[in-house]
């Protein structure tokens, strides 16, 4: 090892950088989407239909990323990793300020929808190549025995994009409405220039995965990567995928959903909502890697399952407290989901990278993860409206739609489980005539 490669730690630090602009990018779009842009670019004279409008648009940029994850691992696999991290990083910045740039229907008409569900699904193909990228960056370098660990950082950047997103929707909404509306909302965008310098500059910096290195070196890459991990490993992939779901579409329902569930059938202010989201999201922070240090002392498989069940039975006490009204109730009620959550998403990045050989891991994981987030993550704050319109006044539709997603991840976990172990089973060695 030279002295220019940098010690797992850079690296996993690099990652974590990298993914908090990546999904500051995203973030802001679903805030956006859930605060201002149904009256912006989808205006009706019934809000409900606005916001779902809106979040169709959102759930554009997930229906990107499985066609995304395939493209980006197919080339990470046969090009390397570092080379496609510095192309999706470009890609969000632009597609993201470009959309504070844009004008509203009311200044362009049909145009300003169709520009910026244009640039949602730019954003939408920038994360699909993202993720799978980081998380081997980072796993990849990781010493023996810790690459789970060392992949939780990527997984990490997504509580820290959250609350800059968070903090810059919290100081624009201070705004007066009709600045909010007319300039104010494009400011949190129109950032994301200034992030994705800061976010090239450090990828820059750090070298290719040494995995990679060696699979290329040892000229072991495959010639269709794709191709090869969905005859192999398409049993994987669709275990990883169900796994993924409550990380991923729970984020979106607590984050996304919750701030117009809040508001529009509750009543509350959406500075409190945005206020109690903010200290959810740094008990997220910060619990995050506590938890996958956990894991690695009592091992990824056994914490993966006991988290699963906990998400699935956490929406029920979440709903009474949140039913209160109260900031301080509501913010326990949402936080324990969140971290519940936000355990599972820490630790499966890693766990579903070790389920995958390192020739075809790109695009095993990009697959899976954007395929199961892509059909959880976009459709669960469009859902979640459907079922607050069709049931007004109950939330026990809601947390058993919470469980069911998180069903789906427990069922994923057990199927990766299992399918690890009978890898990982020395196969038999066949015996002589005559020799038991």
């Amino acid at each position: 090892m030279t002295s220019k490669t940098p010690t797992p730690r850079r690296a996993a630090a690099a990652a974590f950088v990298g993914t908090t602009i990546e999904f500051y990018d995203f973030y802001i779009y679903a805030f956006a989407a859930a605060l201002v842009l149904g009256q912006l670019f989808f205006p009706s004279e019934n809000p409900m239909l606005s916001t779902m409008a809106a979040f169709g648009s959102f759930a554009v940029g997930f229906i990107a990323r499985p066609f995304a994850g395939m493209v980006f691992g197919h080339l990470g696999d046969r090009l390397g990793r570092k080379k496609m991290l510095l192309v999706t990083i470009v890609l969000m910045g632009v597609a993201t300020t470009c959309i504070g740039l844009l004008p509203t229907y009311a200044q362009a008409g049909i145009w300003a929808p169709a520009g910026l569900i244009f640039l949602r699904l730019l954003q939408g193909i920038s994360v699909g190549g993202e993720w799978g990228g980081a998380v081997l960056m980072a796993s990849e370098h990781a010493p023996k025995g810790r690459k789970v660990f060392f992949a939780s950082f990527a997984q990490w950047g997504s509580p820290a994009g959250l609350l800059l997103a968070l903090i810059a929707f919290r100081l624009i909404t201070t705004l007066e409405q009709d600045d909010l509306m007319s300039w104010g909302w494009r400011l949190p965008f129109l950032l994301s220039g200034l992030l994705m310098i800061v976010g090239l500059v450090i990828r820059f910096g750090v070298p290719e995965s040494p995995e990679f290195a060696e699979v290329k070196e040892n000229d072991q890459t495959s010639d269709n990567p794709v191709r090869d991990v969905l005859r192999g490993n398409w049993r994987n992939i669709v275990f990883a995928a169900l796994a993924v779901t409550i990380g991923s579409g729970g984020f979106f329902f607590t984050n996304t959903f919750m701030i117009t569930y809040v508001t529009q059938y509750q009543g509350i202010a959406r500075s409190t909502i945005l206020d109690c989201l903010f200290v959810v999201t740094i008990l997220q922070f910060l619990s995050q890697p506590c938890s996958a240090m956990l894991a690695g002392r009592i091992g990824e498989e056994r914490f993966l399952k006991w988290v699963a069940v906990l998400c699935m039975l956490v929406p029920y006490p979440m709903f009474l407290l949140v039913q209160t009204g109260n900031l301080f109730y509501m913010t326990a009620g949402i936080a324990l989901a969140v971290v519940l959550l936000a355990a599972l998403y820490a630790v499966i990045a890693g766990f579903m990278a070790e389920s995958f050989p390192a020739r075809v891991r790109y695009s095993g994981i990009s697959i899976a993860y954007q395929l199961g987030s892509g059909l959880t993550g976009g459709l669960t704050p469009m859902l979640g409206t459907f079922l607050a319109g069709q049931y007004a006044g109950q939330w026990l539709p809601l947390a058993l739609f919470f469980s069911v997603l998180a069903l789906m991840s427990l069922t994923g976990v057990l199927g990766l489980s299992q399918l690890r172990s009978a890898q990982a089973r020395p196969t038999a060695l066949p015996t002589s005539h005559g020799v038991a």
